[in-house]
């Protein structure tokens, strides 16, 4: 009879490769299984276009592991982990050359989007500015959480969190703030006009104020390398290549935690029709490019800076949201961009450049956004498209490929409009638990939702251990 684990984990994406090192940690006995033949999930680091170029397939740039509560309780430096702060964390370039700026600096900040609207951005992040650890731990939290580390923070905090950022943007007077201010919403592919669309932006914000929005050096394998590391390092172990279709597949177990879409752990577990109102969002189109100098960016700004937005107006930035959400082809896409070779060396041969960009594109979409996209980068950047190399396009089917955590290529692993951020995968006291005892969920689709923090295994891993602790069910073999 096989040895029974105390945790199997599937999945080795930063969720599921969290939840394993929460647990091993405590002292239990964790294996983890990924599908793929390497773990990441969405933190991957591939060759996609030419070799020595290396490109991160899904995400780039991590505001949220960096000021993650999760990863900061990790020694992952020790485990080659590395942040690379670039010169600005995010530029927002206009067509006449200037650009609003996120940068470290709140008033740096605050100057770039002008005389009229400095002010009315210092009051809103002023009751927040350096008290990120305390923000961070109580946004990531869940409602299931018990109390925050500071209620009045937190309701105050709240009472913004929840407006949508159409609302919050009626702050500002001028085009560049109000543009500033959507394009950091827009990470959550939602309607502007959507409930808690404005928390995102300004989560965003604090996060850049606090931690800086930096890459891993080598790409984001890094942040999965380390986690995978340290996992060893606390005896768990980790299997890639092992797919897993039924739980008879895995080895008896106490526990079974699952970094995968909700619509998968519910076929694996036999759990029937549980998620059948889980809802799944937009998708992307994404590009990878290898380039023979940096993107020629005509603000200067933009060309220090390790993240772009393009896409010059609140208009603009809020059309190309509907038009995924409704399922229309992208005619003008917002689009956020990552140049990480500008930064880090190890990304590219010695004067050649790699650059990261998606547009958003509705669920399941089979169309070609090349186009479009790069006639959006050539409006703020006369000349890019002369120094493509090679490009690596993904749209919804090849994402969904990569990772079947991405359902009809939703990156989020599930839709975030509405309630649908707080209140995942479904309304439940313990979000984390299923109908099966021994089988939990720590995917992107369960709170606080998408983004690479390891919260949602964090949580998860707490979940389980109460369960464990307090002799929850087992599936052995005889």
């Amino acid at each position: 009879m096989p040895t029974m684990l105390d945790a199997v984990v599937v999945g080795a994406g930063p969720n599921g490769l969290t939840a394993a090192v929460e647990l091993a940690r405590r002292g239990l006995s964790v294996e983890v299984f990924e599908a793929a033949g390497a773990i990441g999930g969405g933190a991957r680091t591939e060759e996609l276009t030419l070799p020595g170029f290396r490109h991160d397939p899904c995400s780039a740039v991590h505001p949220l592991a960096a000021g993650s509560p999760a990863f900061n309780a990790m020694p992952l430096a020790r485990h080659g982990l590395e942040w690379l702060h670039p010169g600005l964390p995010m530029a927002h370039p206009f067509p006449d050359g200037t650009a609003a700026v996120l940068a470290r600096s709140v008033g740096e900040t605050a100057h770039s989007l002008g005389p009229r609207d400095a002010g009315a951005y210092r009051r809103l992040v002023a009751p927040f500015h350096g008290r990120w650890e305390t923000v961070a731990a109580d946004f990531l939290r869940t409602q299931w959480d018990g109390l925050p580390r500071d209620p009045a923070l937190y309701a105050r905090f709240g009472l913004v969190a929840a407006q949508p950022a159409a609302l919050l943007t009626r702050r500002f007077h001028d085009a560049k703030a109000r543009a500033l201010f959507a394009g950091l919403a827009a990470h959550g592919i939602a309607p502007l006009t959507g409930l808690g669309t404005g928390g995102m932006a300004l989560v965003f914000a604090l996060a850049a104020h606090a931690a800086g929005w930096p890459v891993p050096r080598g790409g984001s394998q890094a942040v999965a390398d380390a986690l995978a590391s340290y996992l060893r390092e606390c005896g768990g172990a980790v299997h890639t290549g092992f797919e897993v279709k039924r739980l008879d597949d895995l080895p008896p177990a106490r526990a079974y935690v699952f970094d995968t879409s909700p619509t998968a752990l519910a076929r694996i577990a036999g759990l029937g029709d549980a998620y059948r109102h889980f809802r799944y969002g937009p998708s992307v189109f994404k590009i990878d490019y290898a380039l023979s100098g940096p993107v020629p960016w005509t603000s200067p700004e933009a060309r220090e800076a390790g993240t772009v937005h393009v896409g010059p107006t609140y208009g603009e930035i809020g059309a190309a949201l509907h038009a995924a959400v409704d399922g229309r082809d992208p005619e003008v896409p917002f689009l956020i961009t990552s140049q990480p070779s500008l930064f880090d060396p190890t990304r590219a041969p010695e004067g050649r450049h790699t650059f990261w960009v998606y547009g958003h594109v509705p669920r399941g979409w089979e169309g070609d956004a090349t186009e479009v996209i790069e006639r959006q980068i050539e409006r703020f950047a006369p000349g890019f498209r002369d120094l493509v190399l090679a490009r690596a396009t993904a749209g919804p089917p090849q994402l969904a490929a990569r990772n079947a955590n991405y359902v009809g290529g939703d990156i989020a692993t599930g839709s975030v409009a509405g309630l649908r951020l707080l209140i995942r995968p479904k309304l439940a006291r313990v979000p984390y638990a299923t109908a099966h005892p021994a089988v939990f969920l720590c995917s992107s689709a369960t709170p606080p939702g998408p983004g690479v923090h390891g919260m949602c295994g964090h949580h998860a891993a707490r979940a389980v251990w109460k369960r464990l602790r307090g002799g929850g069910a087992a599936r052995g073999r005889g």
